[in-house]
C-alpha cells in the first residue's frame, strides 16, 4: 500500500501547493475586490486590506509555483501574524476564536516552504529549486 501511494507523492505535492494558493487567493479576492460579498470584509481596516493584497499576489504565485519556497514562507508568517493579532486575543481555543483556518494555512505554507513546489510548477519548469 505504501508503494502504491508513494508514487503519487510528487503529484499530490503539486496539487496541495496549487489548492493552498487558490484558497489564499480567494481570500485576497474577497478582501480587495469584495467578491463574493462577505460581511466581515465589507469595510475592512487597512491591515486587512494589506493582508488581502499579500494573499492575492502571493496566492497567485503559489498557484502557479513561482518563487514557491519564499512565497510560502512569507504566507506562513502572514498567517501566524493573523492568528496572533486577530484570533488569539479572542481566546485560546481555535474553535472558539475562529483561528483554525489561519493555523492550518500557517503550517501548510510552512510545509510548502520546506518541501518545495513539486514537479508541476513554474519553478520546476525553469529548473529552480526554489
Amino acid at each position: 500500500m505504501d508503494q502504491m501511494f508513494s508514487k503519487f507523492q510528487p503529484l499530490a505535492l503539486s496539487l496541495f501547493r496549487f489548492i493552498t494558493g487558490l484558497l489564499l487567493f480567494q481570500y485576497g479576492i474577497a478582501k480587495i475586490f469584495k467578491f463574493p460579498v462577505i460581511p466581515q470584509f465589507a469595510n475592512p481596516p487597512p491591515l486587512i486590506m494589506t493582508a488581502g493584497g499579500i494573499e492575492l499576489v502571493l496566492g497567485a504565485l503559489l498557484m502557479i509555483g513561482l518563487f514557491s519556497r519564499i512565497t510560502a514562507f512569507i504566507l506562513s508568517g502572514e498567517m501566524a501574524f493573523a492568528y496572533f493579532i486577530s484570533h488569539f486575543p479572542r481566546g485560546f481555543l481555535p474553535l472558539i476564536n475562529n483561528g483554525t483556518a489561519a493555523i492550518l494555512f500557517c503550517f501548510a505554507c510552512l510545509y510548502l516552504a520546506t518541501s518545495g513546489p513539486g514537479p508541476y510548477s513554474v519553478d520546476a519548469a525553469m529548473g529552480k529549486k526554489s
